[in-house]
């Protein structure tokens, strides 16, 4: 029974989260956005204490639930591992604990988000891997179903499905996010929740206090036969049937065990027994890593925009080397945005205007970033303010929004139309602000019209830089603000 409880909260969390990450439907977040914010990782950096104790609470009274029902690595990761149990059976055997490589690592991931070191972090943090596997590798192929049932609407004269861009937002995401994919897939079907037990930081957390948890599986001596069957389908690898012993810090209370059990030698329920635990020696385990490169031309597809009836091709714009990053409004500095993002990507999949996208900066290394080639955050949109469960973007009113100052605008002489004789004012005509006005400028070709922008009043929401004719570089774009201010 407790093996299908849990494969049935698997199925509802599992569905809930890649929906969520997938942006399917308008106002998603709203319903199934809760399933974001219970993530361990984004809710300690959001400093959420309630959703902080209350599964640390549930950890210690049932063991390491959290691990195989809410954390969506993990089903993951039990997903592939059911896989590779359909080829080999009863393929497990008890390996010790490696303590050196486990607490190490979980020393050096908690330095690092001490100190603001993003690519460590946004590695390894669990919800944002899945994050990255589905906006970087499931999402193009979910846009190129909608595209198609949007064809084949329109050919029979019915409207219900919008056409969508399909783009590859950053290659270096895709990348990590198709490596991942590849190697805990090949790790959990070959070796179960090795990647849980021996890297995972969350679950080094919670191991601590799943070691005491009340309820645990525990052996029926006088029942069990020695059979070995537990041990050989527990994924966790942390049951050693011969010693009658189970290392509850790595046991995710996954019920397979209990399941296999024909003799009714294990229970799950209050320990009773006081099983004193034995020293164990700090040899290192081997770690299978397989990595393989597989390309799929649908996922990274391009649509290509066409105007005058398909007969001139608009040159795509390219983004400018910013001196500084552009944060979202509700970020409130550079800062704070890099201590507390974990570069889910939930963000990203949820911008209806095309804005975010992750950075290859080492230093931010894929949290998201604010570029203009293919849209401008709109002064009435929050929705990245939202979803953000790490705290990483602060709630914000439409109001607030327009009034934050994530950056201002700066002209670029060489790359403007005036430079060619003609006045443009098209920065003009689409300031949402009117920070920018038109002025006399005597140049070479006669006098022109050129932008001046007033930074007081210039808002950075790239809307002049997106809506720019030059190509490929806009002669107008947007320069972060290391803190955010409000006028």
């Amino acid at each position: 029974m407790l093996r299908k409880i849990r494969i049935c909260l698997q199925v509802v969390m599992m569905t809930l989260v890649t929906l969520l990450l997938l942006g399917i439907g308008f106002r998603v977040h709203l319903w199934a956005g809760w399933v974001a914010k219970i993530q361990f990782l984004p809710a300690f950096l959001a400093f959420n204490a309630v959703v902080v104790s209350a599964i640390t609470m549930v950890t210690i009274f049932f063991g390491r639930i959290y691990c195989s029902v809410v954390c969506p690595l993990g089903i993951m990761q039990d997903f592939f591992s059911w896989i590779g149990g359909k080829v080999k059976k009863n393929r497990f055997s008890y390996a010790k604990e490696n303590k050196w490589l486990r607490y190490g690592f979980f020393g050096a991931f908690a330095i690092a988000m001490i100190i603001g070191f993003a690519p460590l972090t946004t590695l390894f943090a669990p919800y944002s891997a899945y994050g990255r596997i589905v906006n970087s590798l499931f999402k193009p192929l979910y846009d190129l179903l909608n595209n198609w049932l949007a064809g084949l609407d329109a050919a029979n004269d019915r409207y219900n499905f919008t056409e969508v861009q399909i783009w590859t937002r950053s290659v270096t995401t895709f990348v990590v996010a198709l490596l991942t994919l590849l190697i805990l897939g090949f790790l959990a079907w070959k070796k179960g929740r090795v990647y849980c037990n021996s890297i995972c930081p969350v679950s080094t957390f919670l191991g601590f206090f799943s070691r005491f948890s009340l309820l645990r599986v525990r052996f029926d001596k006088d029942k069990c036969k020695n059979c070995g069957m537990c041990e050989k389908n527990c994924k966790a690898q942390a049951i050693d049937f011969k010693e009658g012993k189970i290392d509850y810090s790595r046991c995710v209370v996954c019920g397979d065990c209990l399941d296999k059990c024909k003799f009714d030698a294990l229970k799950y329920g209050r320990d009773l027994s006081a099983f004193k635990s034995k020293p164990v020696d700090t040899e290192r385990r081997a770690f299978l890593v397989g990595a393989a490169v597989a390309g799929t031309t649908a996922a990274m597809a391009q649509t290509q925009m066409k105007v005058d009836g398909g007969l001139a091709a608009i040159e795509d714009k390219k983004a400018p080397k910013r001196q500084t990053p552009v944060t979202p409004p509700g970020s409130v500095s550079a800062r704070h945005f890099e201590k507390h993002c974990t570069a889910c990507q939930l963000c990203v999949s949820s911008c209806p205007n095309n804005v975010l996208r992750p950075s290859t900066d080492l230093l931010h290394f894929m949290q998201p970033t604010m570029s203009f080639e293919r849209g401008y955050c709109r002064p009435e949109c929050t929705r990245c303010s939202e979803v953000c469960p790490a705290g990483a973007i602060k709630p914000i009113s439409r109001e607030e929004k327009t009034t934050i100052h994530i950056g201002h605008a700066v002209w670029i002489k060489e790359n403007c139309e005036a430079a060619k004789g003609v006045s443009c004012s098209n920065c003009q005509r689409h300031c949402p602000t009117g920070a920018i006005q038109m002025i006399d400028y005597e140049g070479p070709n006669g006098t022109v019209k050129v932008p001046a922008i007033d930074e007081e009043r210039c808002i950075g929401c790239g809307a002049c830089e997106n809506l720019c004719p030059a190509r490929p570089f806009s002669a107008i774009y947007v320069e972060g603000n290391e803190m955010h201010h409000i006028g």
